[in-house]
């Protein structure tokens, strides 16, 4: 599964929010470390940079369920 497809976040290419909004940051190539990546769409609005966007990351259902899949624990907002 892709973040885009769990958020539902309209901003996949193609998706209901790519005209207002633009395509993603993390389409295609992030789809499971969208925390790495700045202008990610989350809570309703685009988010800033890694240290902005940091408190919602370690929060954020999708970046649980990834360390859940996985069974490690990814390191926030590292490269």
């Amino acid at each position: 599964m892709n973040c885009w497809d769990y958020k539902a976040c309209g901003r996949a290419k193609g998706g209901a929010k790519v005209a207002e909004m633009g395509v993603c940051p993390a389409y295609p190539d992030h789809a499971h470390d969208c925390w790495k990546i700045a202008g990610t769409f989350c809570g309703g609005t685009v988010q800033g940079t890694g240290a902005q966007k940091m408190n919602s990351c370690l929060t954020c259902d999708w970046y649980l369920k990834v360390n859940t899949m996985t069974g490690t624990n990814k390191e926030l907002l590292k490269g």
